[in-house]
């Protein structure tokens, strides 16, 4: 066989117009800016204005994804969810990574919603590189969708290798590059200084712990970025699908943070199913390219990927409460189970 059999540049198409494009990235600027003015005030996120607000951010796409089937049918329109499910479940491992990191900098809580808005938008920007980068990968050859696909399968050996070997996920400031960095060329205030990144302390300028934590943020992003946008590719060729996917999923994270927060630590096998997900998108990918090669492979339909991907979803849920019920019935017998103390003889 000849070079070529095995890889020939891939035709992308896309459903966009620049007319789309221009109100998609209109759209999204706004509230970008809608929730940079939420943020400006320094208080605590309350609870039920967080609720308010994931609610919205996840109206937004279904009204997205019922627009995409009207004008395009029902095939894009599934292309669309199947991603932003994707998107949206491997996002609440990002969310965990952020709690981690707010605890460690010690970020006040009045606080925590601009870093968390810093990390979003870097996160936004992170991704239009890697899906440009990804759309020009997949044009100069189908080896792309191999590169992907061992990308994800690495990942997802790399997450379950973790969970087996019972490793959980913890921050250590001191050891991470990115800090270590900015602390050799920038000195940092040792107290946070309002929502400032920068402040000018004895004649010379300083970052301050807010700037630091947002760097580490903006330094996790990048991770991510290179799973998630193989992830979606994987579900879809389309450039715009994947960045709509993305930007969805992404928008509502402040909001779903802050409703999250107490159950992020009791989806205890969610990273089970991201193990098993992105090695299910991996195989597809390769299977797809082989397909290219070998017509007699089969393809795993998206219809059947989104399938997958939400009875794993749900079936993680499940089995998180099924332990965490479990442990909880432990405790109380062995609570039960321990004998009362003798109470000591009162003293004349």
């Amino acid at each position: 066989m000849s070079a070529g059999t095995f890889s020939h540049a891939v035709e992308l198409r896309t459903i966009a117009s620049p007319a789309l494009w221009s109100i998609t990235v209109a759209v999204l600027v706004l509230l970008l800016l809608l929730d940079l003015l939420l943020t400006r005030r320094q208080r605590e996120e309350r609870i039920r204005d967080a609720v308010g607000w994931s609610v919205f951010y996840l109206l937004l796409p279904v009204i997205f994804g019922v627009y995409l089937w009207l004008d395009f049918g029902g095939g894009t329109a599934v292309e669309f969810f199947t991603g932003f499910v994707v998107e949206k479940s491997l996002s609440v491992d990002n969310l965990f990574v952020f709690m981690l990191l707010l605890s460690a900098f010690a970020v006040p809580s009045a606080l925590a919603r601009r870093v968390l808005l810093y990390g979003i938008v870097g996160a936004l920007v992170l991704r239009v590189i890697f899906i440009a980068l990804g759309a020009a990968a997949l044009q100069s050859g189908t080896w792309a969708f191999l590169l992907f696909g061992a990308i994800l399968i690495v990942t997802a050996g790399k997450i379950l290798k973790d969970v087996l070997a019972g490793s959980e996920q913890e921050v250590d400031i001191s050891s991470m590059r990115t800090v270590r960095l900015v602390r050799r060329f920038m000195p940092v205030t040792e107290d946070y200084r309002g929502s400032r990144l920068l402040v000018r302390e004895k004649g010379r300028l300083a970052l301050t712990p807010l700037a630091l934590a947002a760097v580490a943020i903006l330094a996790t992003d990048i991770v991510f970025a290179v799973d998630s946008v193989p992830a979606v590719y994987g579900v879809t060729e389309d450039p715009f699908l994947v960045f709509a996917t993305n930007a969805f999923a992404l928008l509502g994270l402040r909001a779903l943070y802050f409703v999250l927060q107490g159950v992020l630590t009791k989806l205890r096998h969610l990273n089970h199913g991201l193990s098993v997900i992105l090695a299910f998108i991996g195989v597809k990918l390769i299977l797809h390219w082989g397909h290219g090669v070998w017509p007699q492979l089969p393809e795993i339909p998206t219809l059947a990927s989104l399938g997958v991907i939400v009875f794993v979803l749900v079936t993680v849920t499940i089995t998180s409460l099924m332990a965490n019920r479990r442990d909880r019935l432990r405790a109380v017998a062995a609570g039960a189970g321990r004998p009362e103390p003798v109470p000591e003889p009162a003293k004349d």
